[in-house]
């Protein structure tokens, strides 16, 4: 038995958590640079402001709505959400940390000693007790079914919050309410083959042939099928496998010119991805760094081009790998252009120790990795940073946020102050 318990607009419900003025006020928090609407929250939803909308189609409702508007806080929505995930730690024996907003539970066992729709409803008010974010709780044999009962807790009031569906026949009365295009996986491409079979809900899929459709379709909507007749087909995953790649990239908030500029962004992503390298233990053997001109302008002619390099022996070094990174960026840069986005990616990965080097290439050296542990362990104490001096070159080509909000729980100057 799964519950996947999702917090409810998060990004919005965090901007609100130390703002009470914003209590019934429309929301909407946008993406890098600005530009899209990522999140909303139900006022917003209800005046029809669509997700991913360009900022400047909506400014003038914005404006007539008194709509607030924020830029992404990623510091704040992600302490908040180690929070709730700290919660939710203490309330089951296991628990996948799905998104920033969303984690399944396994209950399994649980059912017999209690019900399940008050473990729910006990979640529900120990996340908002300890966070004052609001959440949603679906309770289901399989992970799918366990999305679709947490959508139906969020779309009907009566529920509270809260369904179960560890009952077969409530499971096919809500798979029947439930549109294709609602279930876990199945996309909007996915959705219109199957409905031109004829399948157009949720429970006209649950009764499709496993065998049928893993001839006509995937063996993964196969396993879509048998999950949402009961038949667990994904297990709990505490400890998600590590990424096979990882990437730093970020549209400009305006064109870059200039090779400092440029160099700078491509130092702070080389150390951002090592950071990450280091986080889940592993080393990295290819470095790829790209830059690229806007594709879509009809002044400017196009350019885009990358780099790679294989690393004799894999690294998580930052000084070694953002060496490699601006090196490479040297050899693709091209002077005149406009450039609207580049990014770095560290890929073939390796556990330490896993790599056999040729007889003429010393492996990572421990004082390199110390070292590294050592910035890491300050930059994440809170008490100061560690930068390297390309990293602070230029300032010319950070995000663009205009409307950014205190990070109220990670920064000692921008605690909230409570004035009598």
């Amino acid at each position: 038995m799964f519950a996947l318990v999702d917090c409810n607009n998060f990004y919005a419900s965090c901007e609100r958590l130390f703002r009470p003025d914003l209590q019934g006020r429309p929301i909407v928090v946008l993406s890098n640079n600005d530009g899209c609407v990522v999140a909303r929250s139900a006022e917003a939803k209800r005046l029809g402001i669509k997700m991913a909308v360009p900022l400047f189609q909506v400014q003038e409702q914005i404006d007539r709505e008194n709509v607030a508007v924020f830029s992404s806080n990623y510091a704040l929505y992600g302490d908040i959400s180690a929070r709730v995930m700290t919660i939710l730690e203490q309330e089951a024996p296991a628990v996948e940390v799905y998104s920033i907003d969303e984690a399944f539970l396994d209950l399994s066992g649980l059912a017999p000693h209690f019900s399940l729709v008050e473990y729910g409803l006990q979640i529900k008010r120990r996340v908002y007790q300890y966070t004052g974010i609001h959440v949603s709780v679906g309770i289901a044999p399989t992970k799918t079914l366990a999305k679709l009962a947490n959508h139906a807790a969020k779309q009907y009031p009566a529920t509270q919050g809260v369904v179960d569906l560890s009952d077969p026949q409530r499971q096919r009365r809500l798979l029947g309410l439930m549109p294709l295009r609602e279930v876990w996986g199945v996309g909007r491409r996915l959705s219109r083959r199957l409905e031109q079979q004829g399948v157009t809900t949720a429970l006209a899929l649950a009764d499709c042939s496993p065998a049928w459709i893993r001839s006509h379709y995937s063996v993964t909507l196969e396993r879509t099928v048998r999950e949402l007749n009961g038949q667990p087909c994904m297990e709990l995953e505490a400890c998600p496998p590590p990424r096979q790649q990882i990437l730093c990239s970020r549209s400009f908030s305006h064109r870059i010119t200039e090779y400092n500029d440029m160099r700078s962004a491509i130092a702070q992503y080389s150390a951002r991805a090592a950071e990450k390298l280091r986080e889940q233990n592993h080393l990295a053997r290819v470095v790829t760094v790209f830059i690229r001109t806007n594709p879509h302008s009809q002044h400017e002619r196009f350019y885009s081009n990358s780099a790679s390099r294989i690393l004799g022996v894999p690294s998580a070094d930052s000084r070694r790998l953002t060496a490699t990174a601006l090196r490479l960026l040297k050899s693709i840069w091209q002077p005149g252009h406009r450039y609207m986005k580049a990014g770095l990616m560290l890929s073939d990965l390796y556990l330490p120790g896993h790599f056999q080097p040729s007889l003429f290439e010393a492996p990572e050296s421990p004082a390199a990795m110390r070292l590294m542990q050592t910035v890491d362990n300050i930059n994440h104490s809170g008490l100061g940073q560690v930068r390297f001096a390309g990293e602070l070159l230029s300032s010319g080509w950070q995000m663009q946020r205009n409307h950014l909000s205190p990070a109220y729980t990670t920064r000692w100057d921008q605690l909230p102050v409570v004035r009598a």
